[in-house]
């Protein structure tokens, strides 16, 4: 079966199997109005006016990761990482099995239930570990700002970066695994070093906080790679506590 097959009979597939789905998971619905909700919102042509992506084929295929995986119930931001890794290959069932390959080897480390506050709780470690001053800051002035940078970790860090090919280097890193495990961590750390210094200087409060962290768009991959790289580099030559070098290595 090639894969202009492959699609049709997918297509014919899921109609037949939709009012099972309606039944069998409680929030089938809701779930999918969101998803509609969601990828209406997305520019599907490029300033030509060509087609980028067919918003009904992400639709089904977020639907089908949806009832396929009872861990990683659908987000917000699952329809932009999807649409990327549509834009990637040619077939619906590719994209579809390389979403679901980019959460299981980042350890769905991107899904609100699973992997996000465990990032932040170990983001927060980091910082006490490896800058005790900015920590405190933090703990004071700013409490409450390292568990409001959820979206880095939801979004993957989509909305920092200055183009696709930029997203996709990051990604393409954390797929290694390489230089450890949940590197992402070590990219957020690096992007709060960024705006660090302005922060002590000005004592900024938390919302000013997420302002200056919000604001870090535009990003060059390679270098937030590299500064995370050295941050590592810095970490696995000190006496690292237990819970992040279990996490980490």
């Amino acid at each position: 079966m090639n894969g202009s097959q492959w699609t049709a009979q997918g297509g014919r597939m899921y109609e037949k199997i939709q009012p099972l789905l309606e039944n069998l998971h409680r929030n089938f619905l809701e779930t999918r109005n969101n998803i509609t909700c969601d990828i209406q919102k997305l520019y599907d042509k490029d300033p030509l006016g060509n087609v980028l992506i067919d918003k009904k084929k992400l639709e089904k295929i977020l639907l089908l990761s949806y009832v396929c995986n009872s861990q990683a119930e659908y987000q917000r931001g699952f329809h932009h990482m999807v649409m990327l890794f549509q834009l990637m290959v040619e077939h619906d069932h590719e994209t579809f099995w390389f979403f679901h390959f980019f959460l299981q080897k980042t350890e769905h480390s991107c899904v609100i239930n699973i992997g996000v506050s465990k990032n932040l709780n170990m983001l927060n470690d980091l910082i006490n570990f490896m800058d005790p001053v900015f920590a405190e800051h933090l703990r004071g002035k700013g409490a409450g700002t390292v568990q409001s940078l959820f979206p880095w970790f939801c979004f993957c860090f989509q909305r920092a970066f200055k183009s696709f090919e930029d997203v996709w280097r990051l990604w393409e890193v954390l797929l290694t695994g390489k230089p450890c495990r949940n590197f992402q961590v070590l990219v957020a750390y690096s992007l709060l070093q960024m705006v660090r210094e302005q922060v002590l200087k000005e004592s900024m409060v938390g919302n000013d906080i997420l302002l200056a962290c919000n604001n870090l768009i535009d990003l060059d991959a390679d270098e937030v790679i590299s500064a995370a790289c050295l941050v590592y580099a810095e970490l696995i030559q000190k006496d690292v506590p237990q819970p992040l070098k279990d996490f980490f290595l």
